[in-house]
């Protein structure tokens, strides 16, 4: 069985965020990012699909700027065998995410996709 696990690149749970002076938004100059806790539980479930003989390949994907290659090698070093990143510039709305793995399931048809719970 072929597993796919979306991984999503978030602020590190330790680094205390700071808003934008002009109160656009959250400021992400000199942040330490990591991969979201609830996608690292989905990763690790898949691994252990693996160690038990039920899953064959370990797929994990993730849509953002190049940066994002940091959590997809994080994702690799916990035991998925492949990884996927679909690069994107510009902040994306939930909606074209949603599309864009829609396609990257299309085209690797896998048996089981796998999020974390808040991504």
């Amino acid at each position: 069985m072929k597993i796919l696990v979306a991984v999503k690149r978030v602020v590190d749970y330790n680094v205390k965020v700071r808003v934008k002076a002009n109160s656009s938004g959250v400021d992400l100059a000199n942040v330490k990012m990591a991969m979201n806790p609830f996608c690292e539980i989905a990763v690790e479930e898949a691994v252990r699909l693996k160690e038990k003989g039920i899953a064959t390949e370990i797929i994990v994907v993730s849509v953002g700027p190049s940066t994002a290659q940091e959590q997809l090698r994080t994702a690799l070093a916990l035991g998925a065998d492949r990884a996927i990143l679909v690069e994107s510039a510009e902040d994306l709305t939930s909606l074209a995410v949603a599309k864009l793995l829609k396609a990257v399931v299309d085209k690797e048809q896998p048996q089981l996709v796998i999020l974390g719970k808040q991504a």
